[in-house]
């Protein structure tokens, strides 16, 4: 006799994004990207877009810093540790670079610009922090960045120019490049081995936090329109 399938044999990552498609599109096809892709957007909102980012990227270190604490060996470790050494070098570097560019200082951590989705995203992270799973740090990892390698990939499967303006083209690049999407799609393999094992209240848990993550996207990107 057949089998009816089990669910939750199925990747969790691609039903929740199946599930809540009109969150994810939300992010993945916000204003904010379109008009980075097609070269249109204004200064002064990608300036503030990256002062935002820049602030962001304080939590996301902490983030991926957790993950290579609970990784549960060293391969899954090693993973993240080089991750954080992209963000804190490569990334980082973008970052300064385009400051110059706009004529303005980094930000410092120690004096981040304020902003409620900051405030949020920050909170999101210590939440899951605190609950302390391997699995719980995936949950908001995993969303953050896929959101990131899918509407980069996207532009780039266009086949379009890129835009003239370095900080532009260089975003959609960093978040195409095969690197990038190896170390994405292997995050997504772990999350759905963790969840596929976990117990069904951690499951739950990891699936709140994901989808408040891909929310925390969409306002993050809208966020740059706010003067």
């Amino acid at each position: 006799m057949a089998q009816t399938p089990d669910p939750l044999g199925e990747r969790l990552s691609e039903q929740l994004r199946a599930t809540h498609q009109t969150t994810w599109d939300a992010a993945v096809e916000h204003r904010f990207v379109r008009e980075l892709v097609d070269d249109t957007i204004d200064d002064t909102v990608y300036a503030r877009y990256l002062t935002l980012d820049y602030g962001f990227i304080n939590d996301l270190t902490g983030a991926v810093g957790h993950a290579v604490a609970v990784a549960p060996g060293m391969p899954e470790k090693t993973r993240f540790a080089q991750f954080l050494g992209v963000l804190t070098d490569e990334e980082n570097d973008y970052f300064l670079r385009s400051f110059a560019a706009f004529g303005q200082p980094a930000p410092t951590f120690d004096n981040p610009l304020k902003h409620p989705v900051l405030d949020d995203f920050a909170a999101l992270m210590a939440r899951q922090r605190t609950a302390g799973t391997y699995l719980d740090i995936l949950a908001v990892l995993v969303p953050v960045e896929w959101v990131y390698l899918s509407w980069a990939s996207n532009a780039v499967a266009r086949g379009d120019a890129m835009p003239e303006r370095f900080y532009l083209s260089e975003w959609i690049t960093l978040h195409a490049l095969p690197e990038f999407r190896d170390f994405v799609e292997w995050m997504r393999a772990e999350f759905d081995r963790e969840a596929a094992a976990a117990d069904a209240a951690s499951r739950q848990r990891a699936e709140a936090a994901f989808v408040d993550a891909l929310m925390l996207e969409a306002r993050f990107f809208e966020a740059a329109y706010e003067a």
